[in-house]
C-alpha cells in the first residue's frame, strides 16, 4: 500500500512539472507569436501588454513547479531534500516576487 502512495506522489509530481514547464513552454510561443505579429503585421499589441501575458504565465508555471518540489520533499522527508526545497521555493518566490512588481509596473503604465 505505502509503494502505490509513493508511486501515486510520483505521478502528481510529475504532472505538476509538466503542466508548469507547458505554461511557460506555451506563453514563450505564445509572446513570440504576437511579437511577430505586431512587428510584421501591426497588429493592435503592444509591447507592455505582450510582456504582462507573458509574465503572467511565467508566474503560474512557477507555482506548478513549486507544488511538484512539494511533492518531492513529501516523498522523501531527507534533510538534503528539505533544505533544497528551502532553497528552490525562496529562489522562485524572488523571482515571482519581481516578475508580479514587474507586472504591476506595467498595469500602471497603460
Amino acid at each position: 500500500m505505502a509503494s502505490f502512495g509513493s508511486s501515486l506522489l510520483t505521478l502528481f509530481e510529475t504532472l505538476l512539472k509538466v503542466v508548469g514547464i507547458l505554461l511557460i513552454f506555451y506563453g514563450g510561443v505564445l509572446a513570440a507569436g504576437e511579437i511577430i505579429l505586431y512587428e510584421v503585421r501591426k497588429k493592435p499589441y503592444s509591447y507592455a501588454h505582450i510582456r504582462r501575458m507573458f509574465t503572467d504565465r511565467i508566474l503560474f508555471g512557477l507555482e506548478f513547479l513549486i507544488a511538484a518540489d512539494v511533492m518531492v520533499t513529501v516523498r522523501e522527508p531527507e534533510l538534503g531534500e528539505i533544505l533544497l526545497l528551502g532553497a528552490i521555493v525562496v529562489i522562485r518566490s524572488v523571482l515571482g516576487y519581481f516578475l508580479t512588481k514587474e507586472m504591476s509596473e506595467y498595469h500602471f503604465k497603460q
